[in-house]
């Protein structure tokens, strides 16, 4: 393996977002103690929800940090990963000049995000494995793309990209890589966390959505160098992470244990469904799986999910998709969702 170290963050920047100077919020301006806040024109009363959050998110930063063995510095947080998703076409795309290159299919956001930041979005369809195409993937890469997008484990089709693959596009493209991690942490693999410092053109998002069961506060996180990051705090918006969404977090995160434990009924029924899917009649394959849901191709999947919505079972019809035909994608839920999902099913 290989390392680029000539990555220059400000010669792959957007030269207005070099250029720019980024907003400057009481908050950033005045570091210390005190007893009597006029800085910010807040209303005096409601405390402590008067008081804007603070912008840069110090504290639940350094629980990150400590969980995750990234340095504070290395890290932005977001309202969701959508937020970074954005940040890096923003920062580093020219509109309606650049391009984006990701696979298909993969998460949706990436594509739409694109669309809003009038940024073309090139995607090279996977293999009938779900595996990138590498000969295809890297014959698309030309001076106009600026970053690539990989999920892994991938969603909609659960499957972790091959390692190799990936480490051969960051040897390969000088532009920013980014590798969604979702879904890490259901996976037995290790986080490409840990190869930051041999790749400074390397972002990786997590989030607090998926294990760790709080997709309704939105937090997303990035880790990438010091200097990338710090381009997206530039243009970031100055509060883009509510005191409540912290406070909620660093509640979160300092309960490990509660994670730990719900992560191993996931695994374990995850392992279940797999294994009862196999002997429903309807169940035609089942796709393997680093992910918490399971793609299951099941033939006529219109009509099966209609017949799952009618007993009030909502999976996601993937059908449509490029390479799902004939999919549904289900969410591992508790016991007694799962056992209500395949009795469903064996009525089918």
């Amino acid at each position: 393996m290989s390392t680029n170290k000539t990555f220059d963050v400000n010669a792959w920047v957007r030269p207005n977002i070099r250029a720019m100077q980024p907003y400057s919020s009481a908050r950033d301006e005045f570091h210390g103690t005190a007893s009597v806040f006029l800085d910010a024109n807040e209303n005096p009363y409601n405390a402590p929800y008067n008081r804007y959050p603070d912008p840069m998110q110090w504290r639940l930063k350094e629980k990150v940090a400590e969980i995750k063995g990234v340095p504070k510095e290395c890290i932005l947080l977001g309202n969701g990963s959508d937020e970074p998703i954005d940040l890096i076409l923003r920062a580093f795309c020219e509109p309606g000049k650049e391009c984006m290159l990701t696979v298909d299919p993969t998460y949706g956001m990436y594509q739409v995000a694109a669309e809003i930041n009038n940024v073309t979005c090139r995607k090279v369809k996977l293999t009938s494995d779900f595996q990138i195409d590498m000969p295809a993937f890297l014959s698309q890469i030309d001076d106009t793309v600026k970053a690539i997008y990989l999920c892994s484990p991938n969603n909609p089709t659960g499957n972790s990209l091959n390692r190799k693959d990936i480490y051969q596009i960051l040897d390969t493209f000088k532009g920013i890589v980014v590798v969604d991690e979702a879904y890490i942490d259901f996976s037995s693999l290790p986080s490409y966390t840990k190869d930051l410092s041999k790749y400074p053109n390397l972002v990786v998002f997590q989030t607090l959505s998926k294990a760790w069961g709080a997709a309704g506060i939105r937090l997303g996180m990035a880790f990438a160098s010091p200097e990338i990051i710090s381009v997206l705090n530039k243009i970031k918006y100055p509060y883009n992470v509510n005191q409540l969404t912290q406070e909620k977090a660093l509640e979160i995160l300092n309960n490990q244990e509660t994670m730990k434990s719900q992560l191993t009924l996931i695994l374990s029924e995850r392992t279940r469904l797999q294994q009862e899917l196999t002997a429903i009649p309807c169940v035609r394959k089942i796709y393997p799986t680093d992910a918490n849901f399971i793609l299951v191709d099941v033939g006529d999947a219109d009509t099966v999910y209609q017949k799952l919505v009618d007993q009030g079972i909502i999976v996601r019809n993937r059908n449509k998709v490029v390479l799902c035909a004939g999919c549904l994608r289900i969410t591992v839920g508790t016991e007694e969702e799962n056992t209500a999902l395949l009795n469903a099913l064996k009525t089918m």
